[in-house]
């Protein structure tokens, strides 16, 4: 299959058929050979993180708009239309592989259009964007840009920005195996540049990304990819030796995974996971790094069906949320998520703590955490939990990392090159 046609097919997937990116383009991208695969992700990617701007771009170049039938050569011409604004792809390279396009879509009459609108782009490319109204540059739907505008008035513009770039990768040393040190020191004798992350003891952060499969010893578990912000929940969860965890929503197992390095000592560590697709993953994660744990298919919302009444010393809930704070890194949340999804998954997040609270022993330690900006889902969520708890008590967290919430911490898009994540850490009086 043609990349751009592929890229084509995975956009219609799910900007009008509501899938997700993560289950669109790997079916696709099977089909195609191994080269042409990262050319398509980039093109969707590029496509969903600037929808907006480029459909705004598209209605300057077209003389009346294209009916609802041509939704395949609408798509193609905003993917023609990212190559050119926003690659590298040399132009003529742009053009003609869009135009090739058409004719394989069976629209000859589209190839002039294709044509014409392209060249005109390359033509007058600072007027066209110069010209995209200020909402429509920022590619983020009404709702969620008037939600961030109220939760975060000063900082929203720029949230939304950095929600539209590429996110860094960041690995996490498996210090069982060595020291970050040692690996950075193997990552640079590979010819691989990466920092230290300040917030995160065991992260390092690579000055570009690549496959996984080229780095010194991940098929051996020595290192795993994994967000700064993500990596600061197993040092917040601050685990004793001897003590039982319960990771109550664990895939894909990343978190699961860091603990269990940090302290491999634990009498044992439970991991909870609702959805039976998922398990596999955590399974393949704790394979691949040598640990094990206690998997358990069941909702953490209904503890009764699996729980053995035996009290966990730290819970770790990584509750379901909006996933607001890792849109760079899934840019299909921003078109798929609806605003009536919030006040729902804050239910559930609420549901999820009043279940497990009572599994937590006296003296021990609920981390609550979200991939979500919304305060809804995280400050206020936790501020109504400790009105509803008075034997609940917010810890402090150490670090200098994110913003001071009431309880809490909340990481924005980009504060630092991390993703959005917000943080509390709950204790239980005796």
């Amino acid at each position: 299959m043609n990349p751009r046609l592929a890229a084509v097919r995975v956009l219609a997937q799910v900007l009008d058929q509501g899938r997700s990116l993560a289950e669109a383009l790997p079916q696709v991208q099977r089909e195609l050979p191994e080269r042409d695969r990262a050319l398509v992700q980039e093109l969707c990617y590029g496509v969903l993180r600037r929808r907006d701007l480029l459909q705004a771009v598209l209605e300057q170049l077209l003389s009346k708009p294209l009916r609802a039938r041509e939704r395949e050569v609408q798509l193609l011409l905003l993917v023609g239309l990212h190559q050119i604004l926003h690659m590298r792809t040399p132009p003529h390279a742009a053009v003609s592989a869009t135009v090739e396009v058409t004719r394989v879509l069976g629209k000859k009459w589209a190839a002039g259009l294709a044509n014409a609108v392209l060249r005109r782009a390359l033509r007058e490319r600072e007027s066209l964007l110069a010209a995209v109204p200020a909402a429509a540059r920022l590619s983020h739907p009404d709702w969620l840009q008037d939600a961030l505008r109220d939760a975060w008035p000063k900082e929203a513009e720029g949230l939304m920005e950095a929600n539209n770039l590429h996110p860094p990768m960041s690995l996490r040393v498996n210090t069982q195996r060595q020291s970050r040190d040692e690996y950075r020191r193997e990552l640079d004798e590979a010819g691989i540049a990466a920092a230290p992350g300040p917030h995160a003891e065991e992260a390092l952060l690579l000055e570009k990304p690549r496959g996984v499969e080229s780095l010194p010893g991940f098929a051996e578990g020595r290192v795993s990819v994994q967000d700064q912000a993500a990596q600061l929940a197993a040092a917040l969860l601050d685990v004793p030796a001897g003590a039982r965890v319960l990771d109550a929503c664990a895939a894909p197992g990343g978190k699961t995974c860091h603990l269990l390095e940090r302290q491999p000592e634990l009498a044992e560590l439970v991991a909870v996971e609702l959805d039976p697709l998922r398990m596999p993953r955590i399974q393949e994660n704790l394979a691949r790094l040598e640990l094990h744990a206690k998997l358990v298919e069941g909702d953490a919302a209904r503890p009764a069906d699996w729980w053995d009444g035996r009290p966990f010393e730290r819970i770790l809930l990584d509750a379901p949320c909006s996933a607001t704070g890792v849109i760079r890194r899934h840019p299909d949340i921003k078109w798929l998520r609806r605003a009536d999804d919030i006040p729902r998954l804050a239910a559930l997040q609420e549901k999820l703590l009043e279940a497990l609270w009572p599994l937590l022993a006296e003296g021990g330690r609920l981390l609550y955490a979200t991939c979500s900006v919304l305060p809804v889902e995280n400050s206020e969520q936790i501020q109504r939990f400790l009105t509803r708890h008075p034997e609940a008590r917010c810890e402090p967290l150490p670090g200098s990392w994110g913003r001071e919430q009431a309880c809490g911490r909340q990481i924005l898009s980009g504060d630092e090159g991390m993703d959005g994540f917000y943080y509390a850490c709950l204790s239980k009086r005796g």
